[in-house]
């Protein structure tokens, strides 16, 4: 039987896991080659992206087993947010718990958030084209792509996918 599993605003205290785990997810599922890749410096600031954005984590008996960042149009961690969206980034499960249904609760939860503000109708999110297991994960949550809002980084032939999701 699972453990229970709350998902709550990222304090100060869970910064550190939050960056340990975002680092071990994107590098153990070959986002990066390594940890120094600019990117990676980026989104393991975790206490820069706090101030700027809504952190989420979900722990289990204690310990901090994954987090997600949340953001609104117009704020700075909306990269696709139209107005009447939610958007999530960086949704990453610590790799020694990967499937053990800590992302579908995220997930769950954040749709559950999003109904709750006024004026939005949808979640959306960025993913990369091969990150097979996210998409799968975003499918069952019942998040369809939308290839039209598909983008590049700037400055990369990296091409991201758009899936949103109607409340």
């Amino acid at each position: 039987m699972q453990q229970q599993l709350i998902i709550r605003p990222a304090v100060e205290a869970d910064f550190p896991a939050v960056a340990r785990i975002t680092g071990d997810s994107y590098l153990s599922a070959g986002y990066f080659d390594d940890a120094a890749h600019p990117y990676m410096a980026k989104i393991m600031d975790v206490g820069a992206r706090a101030r700027q954005a809504t952190i989420w984590v979900a722990e289990r008996q204690g310990t901090v087993i994954g987090s997600v960042t949340l953001a609104r149009a117009g704020e700075p961690y909306a990269d696709i947010a139209l107005h009447d969206e939610l958007e999530f980034r960086m949704l990453v499960v610590d790799p020694a718990v990967q499937r053990s249904g800590a992302g579908r609760a995220m997930v769950d939860a954040i749709i559950s958030h999003a109904r709750t503000l006024p004026g939005i109708r949808g979640v959306s999110l960025t993913t990369g084209q091969d990150w097979e297991s996210a998409h799968g994960l975003y499918r069952k949550t019942g998040f369809q792509r939308v290839p039209e809002r598909d983008w590049f980084v700037p400055g990369t032939d990296t091409k991201l996918l758009v899936y949103r999701r109607d409340l």
